[in-house]
């Protein structure tokens, strides 16, 4: 595959392919249908929650996980919008025209037919179209990003808005993240105007809207079983909450983003999240030391972790009142909880992170912004964090949110159903990815994706249900699972897993792949490709047959578009 120069280089983005796979198998029903809720959170890293080993508060998810399940081995696709598109229908994200974030799609694509390529196909149900046909009301919570750029308008089409893809109910925000003190806004299929008051949050506001329809629909609909896809921003940049929440994270987050991680690390060995024997790569060559910082920039990057930890207790908060309704209203037991995040720790604000703005480089003195650092978490800046606070966030992982390493595609996620949880509290090792959620969640309920939908076949399922896990630690998770985003790639088979990071100004058969043995390598932390090449060939052959299968379709060849869009993201291979 030859690759030409170009100032925006890309990825594969290839599309809708038919493919044969079985689908999940309905089971019988042994009392009323249980309702369920998706909890996506936005750019929280695999160790960014207490039940996963941070020191960040999270009380109401830890009671999630010490009466359901932790899933240590969960596979997103590394990015957003394809994360949601895959979690929603059960089909790879290349297979539904969602390799990517819709909103770079258009930005960088020269040719106008390219971006609207970049919509989920009709004929590809979500879990809402399948439940709402099987009698569940079904409603969107937050955000979205499934939306293709041509129908963001105020007067344009809402073809791939939630209320055409299955949901009665939407209220949150279309794009790929919102100002959380000023958001923008839509409920249904109209961006709404409103002022917004004092001590507005979003978080607040979408947990307060969840619990509205749930009250609201108990008192109207009785019996009647709900899916809720609950998206918070939390903790997409920007990094916005109230002081009283950042400021108890001041002391510790002075030991620096190196020490930090490290605790981490002892802690999750501690709590059996993680193999004893785990070896945790050192500290990538591009990310700083935080004792080469300066003292404003320790006492500013220090500032940016303590507001973002604490917009993360405070989403918990929410998500804590949201689980009191329900227990309120007797709906906790027969209520499937699902929580999971969509990516690794984000990544795209480099070495001195973002302050002012999203996406702009930083150049503000550290003395300017250590004056100005009361500003950080409020509505006069929109920050991010610098990039080494995302490798504490996938403590002890590779990388971090856009890359194919476990660090990128590997987060938290936590399966919550009292009536099925057989051993509360327990972990489970087994691999699972994204694309099996919604084929578990339907099978939870007794039914499945429908093959043939009014007459049209459907793109086949990819996802498996992986209840029989959730039955038992012994049960089998899923073997393969390819993986690509802006030319990067990787393959995991069984305990192997082989990585090619792709240099833009190169063609692909040049890519150098590494080669990790998950079974007793579990970070990622030795790259054994040098010692079984034979393997690596292996994992090539098996990605290109992969990809063969479930990557390529609506175009008749790959095409460059999102490779190197930025410096900010350190994209290429060192060296």
């Amino acid at each position: 595959m030859q690759i030409s120069r170009r100032r925006f280089l890309g990825t594969l983005l290839a599309t809708t392919t038919l493919y044969s796979v079985a689908g999940a198998q309905s089971v019988g029903r042994d009392g009323p249908r249980p309702n369920i809720i998706t909890i996506v959170l936005d750019d929280v890293g695999y160790s960014d929650l207490a039940c996963f080993g941070a020191e960040i508060r999270t009380p109401a998810i830890d009671s999630l996980a010490k009466a359901g399940l932790r899933y240590v081995h969960f596979d997103t696709k590394s990015v957003c919008a394809a994360t949601r598109a895959s979690m929603l229908t059960g089909r790879n994200n290349h297979t539904i025209n969602m390799p990517d974030v819709p909103d770079v799609a258009a930005v960088l694509a020269k040719d106008p037919d390219m971006a609207r390529l970049f919509r989920i196909p009709g004929n590809a149900q979500t879990m809402a179209q399948v439940l709402q046909r099987q009698g569940y009301a079904t409603w969107a919570i937050g955000k979205w990003h499934m939306i293709p750029m041509d129908e963001l308008g105020a007067h344009a089409g809402r073809e791939h808005w939630p209320l055409q893809r299955g949901f009665d109910y939407f209220y949150g925000f279309p794009r790929g993240w919102t100002d959380q003190y000023r958001p923008e806004l839509v409920e249904n299929n109209d961006y709404l105007k409103r002022d917004f008051p004092a001590g507005y949050h979003l978080s607040v506001d979408l947990a307060d809207k969840a619990i509205s329809v749930i009250e609201d629909h108990i008192a109207r609909n009785g019996d009647k079983p709900f899916f809720l896809n609950l998206g918070f921003g939390t903790a997409h940049s920007p990094i916005q909450v109230a002081r009283k929440y950042s400021a108890p994270y001041d002391a510790i987050y002075e030991k620096g983003w190196d020490a930090i991680r490290e605790e981490r690390f002892a802690r999750m060995k501690r709590m059996g999240l993680i193999p004893a024997n785990t070896r945790m790569p050192p500290r990538e060559a591009r990310d700083r030391a935080w004792a080469d910082l300066s003292d404003d920039e320790k006492a500013v990057f220090g500032r940016f972790m303590a507001v973002y930890a604490g917009f993360i207790e405070h989403c918990d908060e929410q998500i804590g009142r949201l689980l009191e309704t329900l227990r309120h209203k007797a709906l906790f037991d027969n209520t499937i909880i699902v929580l999971l995040s969509d990516n690794g720790a984000a990544s795209e604000a480099g070495q001195r992170g973002f302050f002012d703005g999203l996406y702009r480089a930083n150049t503000i003195p550290a003395a300017e912004q250590r004056a100005r650092i009361d500003e950080l978490g409020t509505a006069k800046t929109q920050a991010e964090y610098p990039r080494p606070w995302a490798m504490v966030g996938d403590t002890p992982l590779r990388r971090y949110k856009l890359w194919p390493y476990s660090g990128g595609t590997r987060t938290p996620m936590i399966f919550h159903w009292p009536r099925r949880v057989r051993d509360p509290g327990a972990i489970r090792r087994q691999f699972v990815d994204v694309i099996d959620i919604a084929p578990t969640l339907l099978e939870a309920v007794g039914t499945r994706f429908e093959s043939v939908v009014g007459g049209v076949a459907q793109i086949p399922v990819a996802g498996r249900s992986f209840l029989p896990t959730v039955r038992s630690r012994k049960a089998p998770g899923r073997s393969v699972q390819y993986f690509e985003l802006r030319g990067n790639r990787a393959i995991t088979s069984g305990r192997w897993r082989a990585v090619a990071i792709h240099d833009c100004d190169q063609p692909y058969a040049n890519d150098r792949w590494e080669l990790y043995d998950l079974d007793t390598d579990f970070a990622e932390s030795t790259d054994l490709a040098a010692k079984y090449p034979d393997k690596v060939e292996e994992l090539k052959v098996l990605w290109g047959n992969q990809w063969a299968r479930y990557g390529t379709g609506e175009l008749a060849q790959p095409t460059l578009l999102t490779c190197r869009y930025s410096d900010m993201f350190d994209r290429r291979p060192a060296g």
